[in-house]
């Protein structure tokens, strides 16, 4: 197992973290200072360091929450604002987000100390689809609708194609269905504000078949076996395709 990999497993740091690390020369294997990232470990018999601290692979865990507004999706806050790790505090594992959603923001959020699993997560080039359900101000038009499933230009480029259909309609607002496959900063508020129709409520509420069902704002499971063999299969088709 590589090195980087093997950090990451562990819920350490990140892959790309690891690496950062790797190559500062702040990762050692059984004594000796390693700065190469195809270095190959035995995860039995290998004694790896970081930063002169033994690390050892622990058990992976799946998590599903429900983040409740009001929370920011890091593990602390130089501010003093709550945080997700405040809603898992009796898990004694450290687990990491996979992904975000902002302070103003509600819904699914999912939680590991898997990286390679947080990385197929959030990344898009793994296609894996979030839901959220909108309310906006005003009622869209098909217009403005076609836009948004066709792309928004954002600061950093074009966002790929979404799913939009209209749920509900209020007499000065309306509820849409909003599925996309990245996760830029901030995106589907800012979308809508790009086509005149500012985000007055956010949820995500599916991550792939992955959904709130059963949990309320605060709470938290864990993933059953069947869910993480058809999470991880089905992320995996999608990185050979």
């Amino acid at each position: 197992m590589r090195i980087q990999k093997f950090l990451s497993e562990t819920g350490t740091v990140s892959r790309r973290e690891a690496e950062r690390l790797i190559a500062e020369g702040k990762v050692s294997v059984n004594g000796k200072v390693v700065k190469e990232l195809w270095t190959q470990i035995d995860p039995e018999k290998d004694l790896v360091k970081l930063e002169n601290r033994p690390i050892k692979k622990e058990d992976s865990l799946y998590i599903l929450l429900f983040k409740p507004t009001g929370y920011i999706t890091t593990l602390k806050d130089d501010r003093g604002r709550p945080s997700v790790s405040d809603l898992i505090k009796d898990i004694p594992m450290r687990v990491f987000p996979a992904g975000r959603l902002d302070f103003n923001t509600d819904g699914l959020l999912f939680l590991t100390n898997d990286g390679d699993t947080a990385q197929m997560i959030s990344h898009p080039k793994y296609g894996l689809e979030k839901t959220y359900i909108v309310k906006v101000s005003k009622i869209p038009n098909k217009a403005v609708l076609d836009g948004l499933r066709e792309g928004i230009k954002l600061s950093e480029g074009k966002t790929l194609p979404a799913k939009v259909k209209m749920v509900s309609t209020l007499k000065n607002s309306c509820y849409l269905e909003i599925i996309i496959k990245e996760g830029k900063k901030r995106q589907i508020r800012r979308m809508l504000e790009a086509v005149g129709h500012p985000v007055r409520k956010l949820r995500r509420v599916k991550i792939g078949f992955l959904s709130l069902q059963g949990l309320e704002p605060g709470e938290y499971r864990f993933l059953t076996l069947s869910e993480i063999k058809r999470l991880k299969k089905k992320v995996g088709k999608k990185e050979r395709e």
